[in-house]
């Protein structure tokens, strides 16, 4: 993105990407713009931000906690931290330094690691797993791993009786049609504000009236980026869009289910491989290339074991069903919906469509980006954002070691819509997804080594997350709604903020 266009403050009075944002450069914006507050950002094990705050009124004093960051108690934070030994270090990122957009005083915010007692960044610390994650990748592939997520959710206000969108006939609706189409574009703004990178937004499916309000589903999408910017974005943009919603009266879930028979939201998440700034997942003659393919067999074999990242509460296997758009059977396609891993439409053409849409256009060679990447579909709002990318990473790499990585994709590639009756019986023959988060705690018991490997994800952590899952004590919930389905409604309020 170039600086004369980035809607980022800091990128503006700079004259700098964020990736060069020093100490020294965060200091001179706070004395020369006035900041009178800073807030300190930081994802606990719960996934959800956590907030510091500070007033500005010694410039000395910012210098030292922009160097030497705060006390936090971890225990608070962590539920796997022992209340007598939980003290931890929180330390600015300066990169991700932004302008809140909410505050009534100038303040800056930065989100910040975590460091222990010895000045080692903390092991369950979601956002060093995650660096860990691709740090263990680059070592050993060569490859480094880039990524980016959508952000699906639902908007609920007053129901309005103009213009009403037909039911589940929401994608890509306009006004007057969709009621939210405004306070999407605010957050895409104020979410570009603070560095993301948007590209593009849109309404979803989802589209449904229930007790006189209005639930409707829209998608905010970013740009593919290296792992810890797009899990970055990620965070920065739920909270925006829960702030806003919070501001204007109105509620944004992103839970994975809000009622059976409409579309859930899941939080599909692109990944590509990439090597000296150049995308590897196509080959020479514009074909999926064997990198990506191998890349895929690694999400297929630990697919059961990343729902334990991706899909954290009983709602996220309500979703995870036939006929909604969901993936159900550990396989992979192109552009196929049906499947866990798509392939979506990468620009492998070489044609040039713009001059046959725009007949005066000089027909000089197109210039289409490598955009192609690969689809993970399970995922949901419920997923702690930063472990879930720590995962596909690790999984990427394990693909890219397999052995016999190239030909588990090929046995595991489907070409038809599996959810189709005519395709039972060819659906048969692939795994499928954990049905509750009992059975995705088993799953990463048993595949656990894998992302233990090479000091990734630390035995703490995963034991932590295994305990976590068994306790919803969930095998039999399906069965027990299935008898009283107003057992449903319970459990969508219960986890409405995931």
């Amino acid at each position: 993105m170039s600086i004369s266009m980035n809607p980022h403050p800091l990128v503006q009075f700079l004259q700098k990407p964020a990736s060069e944002f020093t100490k020294e450069d965060i200091l001179r914006f706070i004395e020369e713009n006035q900041i009178e507050m800073i807030n300190f950002r930081y994802v606990a094990g719960d996934g959800r931000l956590k907030t510091l705050n500070f007033v500005v009124n010694d410039l000395d004093y910012i210098r030292t906690i922009l160097s030497c960051g705060e006390r936090v108690d971890g225990s608070s934070l962590f539920k796997n931290l022992d209340a007598g030994a939980s003290d931890l270090y929180v330390i600015p990122r300066y990169r991700t330094a932004y302008m809140n957009p909410f505050a009534e005083r100038p303040t800056l915010d930065l989100l910040c690691s975590y460091y222990d007692k010895d000045g080692n960044p903390f092991e369950s610390d979601p956002a060093y797993v995650m660096r860990r994650a691709g740090e263990v990748m680059k070592q050993r592939t060569g490859f480094e791993f880039h990524c980016m997520g959508e952000l699906e959710y639902y908007v609920i206000g007053p129901e309005d009786d103009l213009f009403k969108a037909d039911d589940q006939r929401g994608y890509h609706e306009s006004t007057p049609f969709t009621k939210f189409e405004t306070f999407r574009k605010e957050a895409m703004m104020a979410m570009a504000s603070c560095g993301c990178r948007i590209k593009y937004g849109h309404s979803e499916v989802g589209n449904f009236s229930i007790d006189g309000k209005n639930y409707e589903q829209n998608e905010i999408e970013f740009l593919p980026c290296p792992l810890e910017e797009a899990a970055d974005q990620l965070i920065i943009g739920k909270w925006i869009l829960r702030t806003m919603a919070y501001e204007q009266g109105l509620l944004v879930t992103f839970s994975p289910k809000i009622t059976v028979g409409k579309a859930g939201s899941g939080m599909h998440i692109h990944t590509a491989i990439m090597k000296d700034g150049k995308n590897q997942m196509l080959d020479s003659k514009h074909k999926l290339s064997d990198t990506a393919k191998r890349a895929i067999a690694g999400y297929l074999d630990l697919a059961e074991s990343l729902t334990a990242f991706g899909n954290t509460n009983p709602l996220s296997y309500f979703r995870l069903v036939p006929h909604q758009e969901a993936p159900t059977n550990i396989c992979w396609g192109d552009r196929n919906r049906s499947a866990l891993v798509r392939v979506p439409l990468g620009w492998e053409t070489t044609k040039n469509m713009a001059v046959d849409a725009n007949p005066g256009e000089k027909k000089a060679k197109p210039s289409y980006a490598n955009k192609q990447t690969a689809e993970f579909r399970a995922p949901d709002g419920s997923a702690n954002i930063y472990l879930l990318v720590a995962g596909l990473c690790v999984a990427a790499r394990h693909g890219l070691e397999m052995k016999d990585g190239l030909k588990f994709a090929e046995e595991n590639y489907v070409d038809v819509n599996i959810f189709k009756d005519e395709n039972k019986e060819k659906a048969k023959k692939y795994r499928q997804l954990p049905v509750c988060c009992e059975d995705s705690a088993e799953c990463l018991k048993r595949q656990r080594a894998v992302y233990e490997a090479y000091g990734v994800f630390s035995k703490g952590l995963i034991d932590g997350l295994i305990k976590m899952l068994k306790d919803y004590k969930d095998k039999k919930l399906r069965a027990e709604i299935a008898k009283a389905p107003g057992k449903m409604l319970e459990l969508v309020e219960r986890y409405m903020h995931c």
